[in-house]
């Protein structure tokens, strides 16, 4: 993943930078989603530094990185219990790293030694066991794969204060690049044929450069149903700002946050700043509130063990996930900022809402300009109905009243983020003017 471009990342993604139109009906699954796990796995495991990045930024050597093929065992890898905790977690579809931009594969790659199989002690595909794990699961099958590679001499960039070579100068050198890239995305489309493709690392080169509109039609020629991520120069389907949640709602209604679950994104033993459950989840609110999806990531030991703490922050998302799942799985983006104080979603007949409130949460729920009445209000999770009164409806006036909701007993509260179920006499209708006669 990035470092120094975060921010820059958040801007891109979130202008809606595009070229291609997507097929709205193909990302109907990832609309529904909502979640989904990220895994960053690699040789930058076994000394628990920066993936790729720890090299590129003169933290620690290209030799002294690359030594650590030989302590890459993958020896307690167990697929089957990944994916269980995936599911558990309530993750619709799982991304796993294939190659980051250190240029070594979790596959057995025909174009390249530089690869788990050929060189490590791992000495076999760790991708293939995992693909069939989570598809047992039922949860859909995602790619990473960076396009930009430090580890060939064909590819032009290696540090951030120096260049092998120029593309202009050396055209050919940078054709056998590509030749290579395009053929190593055939690769995972073709052994693995994933749902989805996240592209990383684009940003070093032009949409005509990497010769971008050849590589989507290569995956869609693969897989017509195949989603792929923004950061393909315009060539993508969705955006994915990293690590920072929007403030105001992105344009368009596919987008997804990718985020750590502490600071970093692979194995960092020194890394203690993990989200808490509250945390996770309430983030995992907004987002969706927002429309969006969160693509939260883990980051396994060389040897395949997963974190005590990041194992403890997906079994509690996915027992609250259970809990609520009629608020977060398939349904839309909740009420506009102003109408509600808090996140929110919308069933997809538009005739539900869903409010997220916090565990200790003072005073009632209100929501203005909401145009329904109301049939009912219930706790989700629990047999408590809730009532509400319309404060300040005028009889002559067409402006709606605002709606005061009773406030939720102590024993019906969740231990993290308590939703309220709000079922509407027809499609939302919601007041937008400026109060008054207007």
């Amino acid at each position: 993943m990035r470092k120094w471009i975060a921010a820059f990342t958040l801007f891109f993604s979130l202008t809606g930078y595009t070229q291609v139109t997507p097929d709205s009906a193909k990302l109907e699954w990832f609309r529904d989603a909502k979640l989904g796990i990220f895994i960053h796995w690699g040789i930058y495991s076994v000394n628990g530094v920066d993936e790729s990045w720890s090299f590129h930024n003169k933290l620690i050597g290209y030799p002294d990185y690359m030594a650590q093929l030989k302590g890459f065992t993958a020896n307690k890898y167990n697929p089957e219990a990944w994916a269980a905790l995936i599911k558990e977690s309530g993750a619709q579809y799982s991304v796993i790293t294939t190659k980051h931009h250190d240029g070594v594969a979790l596959y057995d790659s025909k174009l390249s030694t530089l690869d788990v199989v050929n060189s490590t002690p791992a000495k076999r595909d760790l991708l293939t066991p995992f693909y069939q794990a989570i598809r047992k699961q039922g949860i859909k099958a995602g790619a990473y794969y960076s396009l930009i590679d430090w580890s060939r001499n064909d590819y032009p960039g290696f540090l951030k204060d120096s260049s092998r070579y120029t593309i202009k100068e050396e055209p050919n050198r940078w054709q056998q690049f590509l030749q290579f890239t395009h053929g190593q995305i055939n690769e995972v489309m073709t052994n693995f044929n994933p749902d989805l493709i996240w592209f990383d690392g684009d940003w070093e080169h032009s949409a005509e450069e990497w010769k971008a509109p050849k590589i989507r039609q290569d995956i869609l020629s693969k897989n017509p149903n195949a989603i792929i991520n923004a950061r393909l120069q315009g060539y993508g389907d969705y955006a994915t700002p990293e690590q920072h949640i929007p403030v105001s709602r992105p344009s368009g209604d596919v987008w997804e946050l990718c985020m750590t679950s502490n600071k970093n994104w692979g194995y960092h033993p020194d890394d203690t700043a993990y989200k808490t459950p509250y945390e996770l989840i309430a983030i995992f609110a907004d987002v969706i509130s927002n429309g969006g999806n969160l693509l939260f990531d883990i980051g396994p030991r060389e040897d395949g063990w997963i974190p005590d703490e990041q194992v403890h922050l997906l079994k509690e998302l996915g027992k609250w996930n259970k809990k609520h799942a009629p608020a977060i799985f398939g349904t839309r983006a909740g009420l506009p900022y102003g109408h509600f104080y808090g996140p929110s979603t919308l069933s997809k007949d538009s005739t539900t809402l869903y409010l997220f409130m916090p565990y200790n949460a003072a005073g009632k729920a209100v929501i203005k300009g909401l145009n329904n009445e109301i049939t009912s209000i219930k706790v989700i999770g629990t047999n408590n109905a809730l009532q509400h009164k319309v404060v300040g409806k005028i009889s002559w006036s067409h402006v709606p009243g605002i709606v005061y909701v009773d406030d939720i007993p102590a024993s019906a509260k969740d231990n993290y983020m308590t939703v309220l179920e709000v079922k509407l006499k027809g499609k939302l209708s919601l007041y937008r003017g400026k109060g008054g006669f207007q």
